[in-house]
Formats: structure tokens, sequence, C-alpha cells
């Protein structure tokens, strides 16, 4: 617009050579003067800045919104990723990543609570800026918010937990909890002044400790290992006395099981033998009942038929077939030790009459 001015005084009637020669001078001397602005004000800038005050297209990348500065001033415009214009040297845009992105925080230097000072290399910080909430976190702390409330927040953190913890809790004991208690610190200030900023997680290496206490720790460590494999060893050798234990056992309760079976089994067998024993003892003493009982009933038959036949004519007849046996008789009035019956003599002699007789007709 000053360049324009001069134009417009062009028409008025001329001062005098000397007036006319002064406007002009100063006309080039204004514009010369802007340029040396412009110029000046470009190279404060960075190159980036530069090229997004110079360009009329611009993409914002994906993973990012634009937001947009006109005179200094955030506006309220939030584009999405793609092509977009605005008007150079007057709007000047960022991209703003509204993804997961992982700060990397480096040496913080810290004091432990026994005045040792130890330093964490490295911690990273994984976090996201949520996309409704981008205006208002930018227009609170600008751009760079994650080095409120991510960088310088966890170098107070670290240099709070070391100033309350003593060595040997933040080098070992308690080291599995820092990366805990630093995401609930950060998440804590952020939920209560950044609300668009989420904590996703917090990843933090092991400090370094100066050279000779961190041989210590390695002895400590050292020997602290050889208790645990000393430990260890017990356990095996108790594990092998006890596996030996149970496996005698094992083996001692699998013979007396095979001693068992085999006990019962000859026990079934000689109660198998024993029935069978009974059985065939039953069998005999039926048998032998049976023939008692048969020998019994014939000799009780054979009384009964001898008590009938004990008749005076059967007993002549046998005191004669008994006498006929004999080969010699003796007679006269005085036998010794011998006394018949006269009555079984007449008998028995009527009978050897008969015999005689018969046996001279059958010779006859």
């Amino acid at each position: 617009m000053d360049s324009n001015q001069p134009r417009a005084e062009t028409p008025q009637p001329p001062q005098g050579r000397r007036g006319g020669g002064g406007s002009g001078f100063s006309a080039i001397l204004i514009v010369f003067l802007s340029f040396i602005a412009i110029f000046v004000m470009m190279m404060n800038q960075t190159p980036s800045t530069i090229r997004n005050g110079l360009s009329i297209l611009h993409q914002v990348p994906e993973g990012h919104v634009g937001v947009y500065w006109r005179g200094g001033a955030l506006q309220k415009t939030i584009t999405d990723p793609g092509f977009h214009l605005k008007l150079p040297f007057i709007t000047h845009y960022e991209p703003v990543q509204v993804t997961l992105q992982t700060d990397q925080v480096r040496d913080i230097p810290c004091g432990t609570k026994g005045g040792v000072m130890i330093n964490f290399e490295k911690i990273e910080v994984v976090n996201r800026l949520h996309k409704d909430y981008v205006h208002d976190t930018l227009l609170n702390y600008g751009v760079q918010y994650d080095n409120t409330w991510i960088y310088d927040k966890i170098h107070h953190e670290i240099n709070k937990f070391c100033s309350s913890h003593s060595l040997q809790q933040v080098y070992i004991d308690v080291f599995d909890q820092i990366d805990e208690k630093m995401k609930d610190a950060l998440q804590g200030d952020c939920t209560r002044y950044a609300p668009g900023i989420e904590i996703m997680s917090v990843r933090i290496t092991k400090p370094t400790i100066p050279e000779s206490i961190r041989r210590n720790f390695e002895q400590m460590e050292e020997e602290r290992t050889k208790v645990l494999i000393a430990i260890e060893k017990q356990r095996v050798v108790e594990k092998e006395a006890e596996t030996s234990k149970k496996m005698a056992i094992s083996e001692a309760e699998k013979i007396a099981n095979v001693s068992k079976i085999l006990m019962e089994q000859k026990l079934m067998e000689k109660d198998s033998a024993r029935k069978q024993q009974e059985i065939e003892n039953q069998i005999y003493m039926a048998r032998e009942k049976s023939l008692a009982d048969a020998y019994f009933y014939r000799v009780l038959k054979e009384a009964e038929a001898n008590e009938l036949k004990l008749t005076p004519q059967y007993l002549d007849l046998k005191f004669v077939e008994a006498i006929a046996d004999n080969t010699k008789i003796f007679f006269g009035e005085k036998i010794p030790s011998m006394f018949l019956d006269q009555r079984l003599l007449g008998n028995f002699l009527q009978q050897l009459a008969r015999n005689v007789s018969e046996e001279e007709k059958s010779t006859a």
C-alpha cells in the first residue's frame, strides 16, 4: 500500500524541482525499508515458517490437523488432512499431530534421598492430543505444549521421586514402579490443566549411577546370584531326593500290591481247593452213607430172613449138612466132650439112610 501512495500524488502540481525529487526519494526509501523489514522478519523465521508464510496451497498430512494463525492470533478453524488454501504472509499454519507420538526426554539428572547424583539417560512418553481439544490446548500452551506438560513435567516428577527415595530403592527396589508413578503423575496434571493430552505409557531406562556404587551393586548382585544358585541347587537336591523317595515308595507299593494280589490269588486257590475238597467229602460221605445204609438194609434183611429161617427143620438140616461133611463119626456110650441130642442123632441117621439108599438106586 505504501508503494501506491506516490502514484496518487503525481497529479498534484509540482512544487519545485527540489520538492518533487524529495517526495520520490522518500517513496523509494519507504519501499526499500519495507523490503528490509520483510527480509528481517523472514530471516528471523525458520525455513518451514517462511515456506508456510509464502505458500498459498498447503497440505495437512495424515494423522495431523491444520491450525491457523492470522496476524499472530490463533484461529478456531481446524482443517483435516488434505490440500487447503490460505492467504500468504497474513495467515500462518502449523500441522499438529493428533495420533500417538513418542516424546523422548534425555539426560535427566537427579539426586537421591542419600545425596547420590544419578542420571536418567532416556525416558520415553507415549502421548496423544485429542482433536477436539487442539484449539484450547494450543491457545493456552502453544504449539510446543509438550515442552510444558511432558519434557518439563517429567524433569520435575523424576527429581521429586528421586529426592524421596534412596539409591537402593530407585535403582533396584521400586524401579519397576517408576513407569506407573510417572504416568499417573503426568496424567493427573494433564487431566486437571490440559484435558486434551492423554498419557498412554511411560518407559524409563535404568539410570546411570557412579561407577564405584555400580560396582558395589554388581558385587551384591553377584553374591545374591550365588545365593540363588545355592538355593536352587538345594532345591534340585531336595527335588531329586523327593523324587527318589517317591519312586521308592511307588516301587514298594507296587511290590506290596503284587504280593497282595499273589496272596489273594493263593488264598482264592486254597479256598477253591477247600471248597472242592468239601464237595468231594460231601460226595464221599453221601456215597459211604448210601453204602452203609445199603449194607445195613442188607444185614437187616438178612437178619430178618435168618430169623425166619431159624425153624427146627432148618436147624436140623444145617446140622445134618455139617455132620455129613465130617469124615469121621464116633459112636459110643461115652463120647468125651461131645453131647448130642438124641433127636438130632435120630434125624441124622434117617437122613444118612436115605442118602445111602438113593446112592444105591443110582448105582443100580
